[in-house]
Parts: structure tokens; C-alpha cells; sequence
């Protein structure tokens, strides 16, 4: 387990260049990694998800970069479109290269919430160099009411540690189905489930964040 250090002061401000857009909280103390988190369909980098997990990585002494995906700078309202997928995956890739020198010799985490977290998944499947570990909260394993269109044909690639955050009433996977598809990854994996949520996570009202938080720490930090 990674011993944990004293709450650290963040500090946030905006990233924009003419591939990244995105918030990043910084520990004022020397950080010991770094996140990178990629939002829902619906949302963008100011998801409530995305906040209180950055808030509560960041006590931790992690830099995290929350990134609005390349559709979502596009146009900021509506959902992305299965024909960009690829450049949003590519806009994750180039988040990470942004961020990456700001690790202070640790783990580079990419992830996100649903759709964000599974092109991320999809792009550390694509290159197992991308990042040390995986975080996503809220994997869209099916569509709703559709259990057979499993989005897993993936997984089998993804070769770094991984923690997946999971609603109890989510209705993109039942814990069994998460559970079946996680075996899939070769590589060490962690449910964290949240009982009485759904997709959102409910991070107002459960210790979401602070679980997602303490699941990172323990399971796909490094330290250096």
C-alpha cells in the first residue's frame, strides 16, 4: 500500500493549446504522479465526477489534468459521434504527452467517467506505453437494456493495473457483467463498487470520490 501523505493544498488552473483543453489541479508539495481524466458523453471537463475525483486525487499529492475530449471543443452541447471516436482517443493521447513531464517520477493514470474513460481504455489498449495504470468510473459496458452488445472486444489488450469505480444500479453493467468482462484483462484489476448509485456515481451524497481516491493510492500508484 502506498503510504499516504498529509492532505496537500491544490491550486487549479487552465491549460488551452491547440490539442489540449483542459483543468489541472496541482499539489502546492512535490507531486507524486499524475491523472489524466476524460469526461461522459454528456458532459465536459466540469463534470461533477470529474471535480470531486480531481479534488480528492489532488489532497493526495497527484496532478490531475481534467481534459474536455476533441468533440466537446468542437461543439458544446450534444454526443459525440462513433466517426470521431478515433480523434478523441487521439486527444487523450496528446493530454498525456502534455502532462506527463509533470509526474515527479511517478505513475502517469489516464481514465475517465463512461464514454471518456472507455476511449481512454481503447487508447492504452492501442498503446500499452501510453500510461502506467487505468482508473474509470462508470464503464459503459452495454447499452442500456442491451446486454448483448458488450463493448469488450478490447479488454484483452489493456496491460496495466486497473481500477474500475462501479455504481450498484448502474444500468450500462450489472456487478456480475463488470465482473465477467473484467476477467478478460490480463492485467491486476480492482472493482470498487458504490452501492445504491447508478451512472453517476452520486458523488454529492457517497464517498465516491474519496473511495475512488483511496483505491488509486493503493492499487496503481508507484511511488517513486
Amino acid at each position: 500500500m502506498a503510504a499516504e501523505p498529509p492532505n496537500a493544498t491544490c491550486e487549479t488552473t487552465t491549460h488551452e493549446d491547440e490539442t489540449v483543453l483542459a483543468e489541472v489541479s496541482r499539489p502546492t508539495t512535490d507531486p507524486r504522479g499524475v491523472v489524466v481524466l476524460a469526461h461522459g458523453a454528456g458532459g465536459n471537463r466540469h463534470a461533477v465526477i470529474l471535480r470531486s475525483v480531481a479534488e480528492a486525487l489532488c489532497a493526495q499529492g497527484l496532478v490531475v489534468a481534467r481534459i474536455d475530449l476533441p468533440y466537446r471543443r468542437r461543439r458544446p452541447k450534444g454526443p459525440p459521434s462513433p466517426s470521431t471516436a478515433a480523434a478523441d482517443r487521439a486527444g487523450i493521447v496528446a493530454a498525456c504527452a502534455t502532462f506527463r513531464d509533470e509526474a515527479g517520477g511517478g505513475p502517469l493514470i489516464v481514465g475517465g467517467h463512461s464514454y471518456g474513460g472507455r476511449q481512454a481504455s481503447m487508447a492504452v489498449a492501442e498503446d500499452p506505453e501510453l500510461a502506467d495504470g487505468l482508473l474509470l468510473t462508470s464503464y459503459p459496458l452495454h447499452p442500456p437494456g442491451k446486454p448483448d452488445r458488450l463493448r469488450t472486444e478490447h479488454l484483452p489488450s489493456v496491460r496495466v493495473p486497473t481500477v474500475i469505480v462501479h455504481g450498484s444500479t448502474d444500468p450500462f453493467a450489472s456487478t456480475t457483467e463488470l465482473a465477467d468482462a473484467v476477467e478478460l484483462i490480463p492485467a491486476p484489476t480492482r472493482i470498487v463498487e458504490i452501492e445504491k448509485v447508478g451512472h453517476n456515481l452520486n458523488p454529492d451524497r457517497k464517498p465516491t470520490a474519496q473511495l475512488t481516491a483511496d483505491a488509486v493510492m493503493d492499487f496503481l500508484l508507484v511511488s517513486p
